[in-house]
């Protein structure tokens, strides 16, 4: 295979995406014939850096290649690390390029404005001759059981919270909502008060509050959510900033509040349930959901949004509504991969369906053990392998739990099952394990392990 001048092979390939190509394995394929060094770093709040130090080939015949890989590593370090601000040492054609790129009406416009807003710094790209030294600030979180603790989890699709008393999760349920497409903010506000309530009524008293939500979060405050897409931008600060603060202060009172982006908390949960550190944690749901406890058990503080990342190289990759780039986790690695993939399978869904619906049909196609619905999850286990192996790069990552609705059932097991045999045959020198907890686990872990997140 050849793209952008640069030869590359690999054995596994998705049986219904014949085009995917993984970016780990251009990455090393670029990198065989790049001899010209060249330094990244980004920097977000508190000072804390993130950098690399790699090569181009540095030649104008190569430049479109050079610009390509820059363009994906940059893009890959932001979104595992977030930052607002880019360090460019060693070639200022390079420099030039991410400085268009991450402008105003750029290429990569989504992720400045993204990690603006973030950060509430202007983004900037900045050349320099020296690149900062690299800065992390590793934190405990979670963990506390004692007393009667309500643990919501927040995802795109539904809403599941849990009842728990010392530890241990004495009542849960899960229901189906669509926060994404309500501009009133007003419907996920009801929602969250009346899970909460819902909880509360199974225990004597409630001694604090932990919420797993999709989106980025300071201060327990709500910086940005794909839950709260369609609320117009003027709504924003006065009704979704707090939404959670003031939920748990209507049904509670001045109770301990912690609100933890769903990754993090998957990652937690993975951590409690297996007792082992250095976990990337997965969460296949509405989107692609990541967190990552070190190998101390320590969460990092990066952003973690893998729905963001790339993985696919391929430039007729499907392409995200919201990002409005191509090739990104979120199409691999959420209910959109089962959909996008099931034209292909031969598998027609009632486009009258929401998506969770559309995602239900396919799994109970693999339930009765259909043959198209199993080329799916099949594919989607060739994707992940593939997928693993460039993450491991980033967070040399031993564990990884995988989480969520696309996970459930036979699908699930198929998807671990592929993802570990193509593993064993591309990359059989990373030292990866998988781990599927068990199904009800899957499906609300993630918030009764929210519950261990606030100290009281």
């Amino acid at each position: 295979m050849n793209y952008l001048g640069i030869e590359f092979s690999y054995r596994s390939i998705p049986e219904l995406d014949p085009e995917f190509i993984p970016l780990r394995v251009f990455d090393r394929a670029f990198l065989e014939g790049a001899k010209k060094p060249i330094g990244i770093a980004v920097e977000r709040a508190g000072g804390q850096i993130a950098s690399l130090e790699t090569f181009i080939h540095g030649t104008e015949e190569m430049r479109k290649a050079d610009y390509y890989y820059i363009d994906r590593i940059v893009k890959t370090l932001l979104w595992v690390k977030g930052g607002f601000r880019i360090y460019v040492r060693g070639d200022q054609e390079i420099y030039a390029y991410l400085k268009d790129a991450y402008a105003e009406g750029g290429s990569r416009d989504f992720d400045r404005a993204f990690m603006a807003g973030v950060y509430e710094h202007p983004f900037e790209v900045v050349l320099t001759d020296e690149l900062p030294a690299a800065q992390d600030k590793p934190q405990t979180v979670g963990g506390h059981l004692d007393g009667c603790r309500v643990g919501f989890d927040a995802g795109g699709s539904d809403r599941k919270v849990s009842a728990v008393i010392d530890g241990k999760s004495v009542w849960s349920e899960e229901v189906v909502w669509f926060p994404k497409t309500s501009a009133d903010p007003s419907y996920q506000y009801e929602g969250i008060v009346s899970a909460f309530k819902a909880a509360a009524a199974h225990m004597p008293r409630v001694d604090a509050v932990g919420v797993s939500s999709a989106g980025i979060f300071i201060n327990n405050r709500t910086m940005v959510s794909s839950l709260f897409l369609a609320v117009p931008e003027e709504l924003k600060e006065k009704e979704v900033r707090d939404v959670y603060i003031r939920a748990a202060a209507e049904c509670f009172g001045p109770v301990p509040l912690s609100v933890a982006n769903d990754g993090d908390v998957t990652a937690l949960a993975g951590a409690l349930s297996l007792e082992k550190n250095n976990l990337l944690g997965i969460a296949m749901g509405t989107s692609e959901a990541a967190g990552y406890v070190d190998k101390n058990g320590l969460i990092t503080g990066w952003l973690n949004e893998l729905a963001f990342v790339p993985v696919d190289a391929s430039p007729s990759a499907m392409r995200d509504e919201w990002s409005g780039d191509i090739g990104c986790g979120v199409k691999y690695f959420s209910q959109d991969a089962v959909i996008k993939l099931a034209p292909t399978a031969g598998i027609a869904l009632d486009e009258a369906l929401s998506p969770a619906e559309k995602l239900k049909a396919v799994q109970a196609l693999m339930e009765k053990g259909d043959p198209c619905a199993a080329a799916i999850y099949r594919s989607i286990g060739t994707y992940l392998a593939h997928s693993l192996a460039f993450y491991y790069d980033w967070y040399s990552c031993e564990n990884v739990l995988l989480l969520g609705r696309v996970m459930s059932g036979r699908g699930g097991e198929s998807i671990q099952e592929t993802c570990r045999r193509v593993l064993d045959d591309e990359y059989p020198d990373l030292p990866i394990h998988i781990f599927l907890p068990d199904e009800k686990f899957r499906r609300v872990g993630q918030s009764a392990a929210a519950a261990s997140l606030p100290e009281t």
